[in-house]
C-alpha cells in the first residue's frame, strides 16, 4: 500500500475527519541520466557554493530572499510555524456547483482515504452527500511548505481532491496572444460544413482507446539503439491549411469521415450506420509458440505495444505475461 503524501483533518461545518491523501495519477516519462558525450560517465549536479566552490551539506543550507542587495533568511521551521493549522488541517469553507469552476483551474488530482475504521461512515457520509448534491466542496491547506486551493469532489465511491490554481495565476490571454482572431468571419456554408465535420467525427469518451505513443515509440528507440538497429523517422507535420482552400478542405474531411474504411462501422454525421463486409477467412498456418516466459520485462512491452494491450504502460511483467498469454479455447 502506498504511504499517503500528507495526513491531517478534513473538517465541514463542525465535523472533522482524519484523512490521508495520495497520488492518484502516475508519469509514463521514461527518466534518461546525464552523461558525457563519448564515454558512460554520468553527469552528476551538486549543492555548490557560488564563491569557494565548496559543496554544501543539504542540513546547512537555509532560503534566502533577495530583496535588493540582502538575502532575509528563512529557516524551514519558521515556514511551518507560520502555515495555518499548522500544515494539518483542511477545512471546507464551503460548496460550489462543480459547473461553476473552470477546466482551466484543476490541476493536479489526489486520492483521499479515511485514517482509521471508526471514520468510514463520516468518509462515506460526505462521499454520498457531494454525489448526491453534484457540489464541491473548496477548502485551503498546506504541504510541504505551500498553501493550495483546492476542490474536494466525490467520483466513483471516494472522495477525490483536485489542487486548483490560484485566480493571480491565470494569465490573460490577451497580453499573452498578440494576434488572436476574435470572431473572424466565416460563411454560413463553411460554418455549416465545419459543424457537419464535428458531428461526423463526433465519439463517446473512452480514455481507454489512448494511449501514450510517443512513450512506446521512445522505448522501441532504445531497443533499436540496444540491438544496434535503425528506427523510421515520423511523418512531417501537415501543411496549415490556406485560407482559400478552406472549405475543400472541410468538404474533403466531412467525406472521409463519412466513409465506411473511415468509419469502421460507427454511426456517420447524416445518422446512418457504415459497415464493413466481413472478409473471407483465410486458412493460415499456426506460427511457432513463442517462450513468452523466457522474454525481458521490455520485449514484453514491446510486444503489448504491437497487439495494443490496453493498460500496458501501468503493468509489471508478471502483467505483462497474463495480459500476452493466448486465450484458451
Amino acid at each position: 500500500m502506498a504511504r499517503p503524501v500528507w495526513a491531517g483533518n478534513l473538517s465541514f461545518g463542525l465535523v472533522s475527519l482524519p484523512v490521508g491523501l495520495f497520488t492518484a495519477t502516475d508519469s509514463h516519462t521514461i527518466h534518461f541520466h546525464q552523461l558525457q558525450r563519448g564515454t558512460s560517465d554520468r553527469i552528476r549536479n551538486r549543492r555548490v557554493n557560488e564563491r569557494t566552490g565548496d559543496e554544501v551539506q543539504l542540513e546547512d543550507i537555509v532560503k534566502g530572499y533577495d530583496t535588493g542587495g540582502e538575502y532575509v533568511l528563512v529557516e524551514p521551521k519558521e515556514l511551518d510555524d507560520i502555515a495555518p493549522g499548522r500544515s494539518r488541517s483542511l477545512e471546507i469553507s464551503g460548496f460550489v456547483d462543480l459547473a461553476e469552476v473552470d477546466p482551466i483551474f484543476f490541476d493536479k488530482t489526489y486520492y483521499l482515504g479515511p485514517r482509521g475504521a471508526e471514520y468510514k461512515k463520516v468518509y462515506s457520509l460526505l462521499e454520498q452527500a457531494l454525489a448526491k448534491t453534484g457540489k464541491a466542496g473548496i477548502a485551503t491547506f498546506v504541504m510541504r511548505q505551500h498553501e493550495y486551493l483546492v476542490a474536494l469532489k466525490a467520483e466513483n465511491g471516494l472522495l477525490t481532491l483536485h489542487t486548483l490554481h490560484w485566480a493571480d495565476e491565470l494569465r490573460d490571454p490577451k497580453k499573452e496572444i498578440d494576434n488572436l482572431p476574435g470572431k473572424a468571419k466565416a460563411s454560413e456554408k463553411e460554418l455549416k460544413m465545419a459543424e457537419q465535420l464535428i458531428d461526423a467525427l463526433s465519439m463517446k469518451w473512452d480514455p481507454a482507446q489512448f494511449h501514450d505513443a510517443f512513450q512506446e515509440k521512445v522505448a522501441a528507440l532504445i531497443e533499436a539503439k540496444k540491438a544496434g538497429d535503425t528506427v523510421e523517422k515520423a511523418e512531417a507535420p501537415a501543411e496549415p491549411t490556406a485560407v482559400v482552400d478552406l472549405m475543400e478542405a472541410l468538404r474533403a474531411s466531412v467525406e472521409r469521415a463519412d466513409s465506411p474504411k473511415a468509419t469502421g462501422g460507427k454511426a456517420t454525421a447524416s445518422g446512418k450506420t457504415a459497415t464493413k463486409k466481413p472478409e473471407p477467412k483465410k486458412r493460415v498456418r499456426s506460427a511457432p509458440k513463442e517462450d513468452l516466459s523466457a522474454m525481458s520485462k521490455a520485449d514484453l512491452y514491446k510486444k503489448a505495444a504491437a497487439t495494443d494491450v490496453p493498460g500496458r504502460s501501468h503493468m509489471t511483467r508478471d502483467d505483462l505475461l497474463k495480459a500476452l498469454a493466448p486465450t484458451p479455447r
